[in-house]
């Protein structure tokens, strides 16, 4: 077991370069299920998650090998339709794979997720939806069963919540369904646009990407597609706020800056100077960290993902800040953790107050889930002596070469065996 070192005090500047999204690249993993043949994925990082959904895939029978960022996938025989509970229990994304066996397969035996423990996330919107399509579900056991034995056709689909999985989920059933498929209240993340722009890639017929009504007229057939993922706007937006912590300036290349406009928006009326390039993002502060309130909501809204981040950094702004999570009720876990440091936060509900304090001090901490994890690194850089972060295994879910970005980028940063401590 290991767990991240860091020393706070130390100025942040210079640049750093995020992959592509671990929240895209996965999904687009379980949609070459669709075509036979090989795909090949560039830009993937180099996550356990990655590993994971390697191994998912791998059961069902895809073939997959990486060369350095790409991800080469053939999926010419896929001779199971099962995805166990050996491997879906590691990694919540596993449950992608349903739309694409229904799509390739006819049916699917996926085993009921796990993942991050941040709150009840529900599969009812993918069920109901594929239920719509024709497809019969039934569960048990800790297993969802879903067959199409008269196959797949179209319908007008309505969610409740504009859940990213669930439109992920539906979008690649509904591409291999018969007649057109219409998503009401779809979701718009950038990572559902990369989705769409892949699917098209392998002969999909999708109209509607960054809008909420998506429509899909069911193709027979896939081909193997070559493309690269979007760029991780979280892991971006994590290094942003540590430079909006630390001081800066920092740099951040390989992202998109309008899928971070409110995040960004945040950062400046926080007291920091935010300047925009072609893929990148500048972030440099000299005066004070304002306090500034945030509400969690899906995309174009503030990111829950990006939630943790900010209490870090609003966790020492000179005022009183308000962060509403709307999103995943028990993401404010981490808080407590915040709290050994010395931050003032207190949890009404699904508000949290926060107090800025003059500074926060170093402790030993542990990373309840992956964002969490990150904010309390984050903390670590700007708190008064060593902070120790434990149970980092989640970070290394979703950050490549985490702890090496941030040294190369000034921080008094190492990952450290814990039978050192």
């Amino acid at each position: 077991m290991q767990s991240i070192r860091v020393t706070g005090g130390k100025p942040l500047s210079g640049s750093v370069t995020v992959v592509g999204a671990k929240n895209s690249g996965l999904k687009l993993m379980a949609a070459a299920l669709l075509a036979p043949g090989v795909t090949t994925i560039r830009n993937m990082p180099d996550i356990a998650d990655v590993d994971i959904m390697s191994e998912v895939i791998g059961g069902l029978g895809a073939v997959v090998r990486r060369e350095d960022h790409a991800l080469i996938i053939d999926a010419t025989h896929i001779g199971s339709y099962e995805a166990p509970y050996e491997m879906v229990s590691k990694m919540r994304a596993s449950i992608i794979v349903l739309g694409p066996l229904l799509g390739r397969l006819g049916r699917a035996r996926v085993a009921m997720p796990g993942g991050c423990n941040i709150g009840s996330r529900k599969i009812d919107l993918h069920l109901r939806g594929l239920a719509q399509l024709g497809v019969e579900i039934t569960s048990g056991h800790g297993y969802i069963e879903a067959s199409a034995p008269y196959g797949m056709h179209g319908a007008t689909i309505v969610l409740d919540f504009p859940s990213v999985g669930a439109t992920e989920n539906l979008l690649m059933a509904g591409a291999a369904a018969q007649g057109t498929t219409i998503i009401e209240n779809a979701a718009r993340e950038p990572e559902i646009q990369d989705l769409i722009q892949f699917l098209i890639g392998m002969g999909a017929r999708i109209e509607g990407a960054g809008t909420s009504t998506v429509i899909v007229e069911g193709v027979s057939s896939f081909t193997p597609v070559d493309h690269a993922v979007v760029g991780d706007r979280i892991e971006a937006g994590t290094f942003l706020a540590a430079a909006a912590l630390c001081g800066g300036p920092v740099t951040v290349h390989g992202v998109e800056p309008e899928h971070l406009e409110l995040v960004l928006a945040k950062i400046a009326a926080a007291g920091a100077e935010v300047t925009t390039g072609p893929n990148s993002v500048t972030v440099r502060r000299t005066g004070p960290l304002r306090p500034v309130d945030v509400a969690t909501l899906p995309y174009p809204g503030f990111p829950t993902d990006m939630q943790p981040q900010f209490m870090a950094l609003m966790a020492v702004a000179d005022g009183t800040s308000v962060i509403t999570e709307n999103v995943f009720e028990s993401r404010f876990m981490f808080a407590d953790e915040l709290g050994r440091m010395g931050a003032d936060v207190t949890i009404e509900g699904h508000r949290a107050l926060i107090r800025g304090v003059a500074g926060l001090s170093g402790a030993p901490v542990k990373s309840p889930d992956l964002r969490g994890g990150a904010a309390l690194v984050l903390a670590g850089l700007v708190a008064d002596g060593t902070t120790t972060v434990g149970d980092i295994h989640h970070i290394l879910r979703g950050y490549e070469a985490f702890v090496d970005k941030l040294a190369a980028l000034g921080a008094d940063i190492s990952l450290i065996d814990e039978d050192d401590e």
